[in-house]
């Protein structure tokens, strides 16, 4: 299920579409982070703070501390507002971590991040960043970092999707019918099979996850004659 997604560490890939935008669930993955008391540390690129923290509760908000990329990306204006080291350096940043406690990284977008860095560079911060099991230059362990990656899949070659699909723990595909939204879900755990779950949901206007036992019933009552069924594609998670 998508609230399971927040019990694993490493990168959960959220790969959406023209048709199904994956902001509104990456929020909603951000506010249930911020409701069982995680710091959630959040590279903005593509939308401005007010506009991202925008539908959220004054609780999730002071739990959000606001990465902004959006504003002056590549520090021209020189005032200090912007982070100087530009993306790179602002994940790196994220790298160094104090605090054991349990923390989630939202990205939003890993799109926006490879039109301004190399695919390698990326991949390799993002490993970096996913695996920290302790604090710098302490042995003792820390909670594992969630970090969750928007990724606008149709702006990429397969390369780049497939390098960071490779590093994901769970990828979670986006798509729908009838005006409701299905997540498509590969866990990829240590030393087991792959996973396939599907989950149909809907986000409410406060970010709250509602999730649906199956399909919308006119999809149900009118099933596509050319699409053959698929093995538990309608069973409850």
């Amino acid at each position: 299920m998508l609230e399971s997604l927040l019990a694993l560490g490493g990168l959960v890939l959220l790969r959406d579409s023209v048709e199904w935008e994956g902001r509104s669930l990456l929020k909603a993955l951000i506010k249930k982070s911020a409701a069982c008391g995680e710091q959630v540390h959040i590279l903005g690129c593509e939308v401005s703070e007010e506009e991202f923290r925008e539908g959220f509760d004054s609780h999730v908000n002071s739990r959000l501390v606001y990465h902004d990329l959006f504003r002056d990306p590549l520090n021209w204006s020189k005032t200090g507002e912007a982070l100087p080291e530009g993306p790179l350096g602002a994940l790196r940043a994220m790298c160094r971590r104090t605090n054991p406690g349990p923390v989630t990284i939202a990205l939003d977008s890993l799109s926006w991040l490879l039109l301004h860095l190399p695919c390698t560079t990326l991949c390799q911060t993002l490993h970096a960043l996913s695996h920290q099991d302790s604090c710098p230059g302490n042995s003792t362990p820390v909670e594992p970092v969630h970090v969750l990656g928007l990724l606008h899949e149709e702006l990429h070659g397969p390369g780049p999707v497939g390098a960071l699909s490779s590093l994901a723990q769970a990828e979670v595909t986006l798509s729908g019918a009838m005006g409701q939204a299905s997540a498509h879900i590969l866990y990829r755990r240590p030393r087991q099979r792959p996973t396939h779950q599907t989950q149909w949901f809907s986000i409410l206007p406060d970010f709250s996850l509602d999730l649906r036992r199956g399909p919308p019933l006119e999809l149900q009552r009118h099933p596509d004659p050319h699409t053959p069924p698929t093995a538990g594609s309608t069973a409850p998670w």
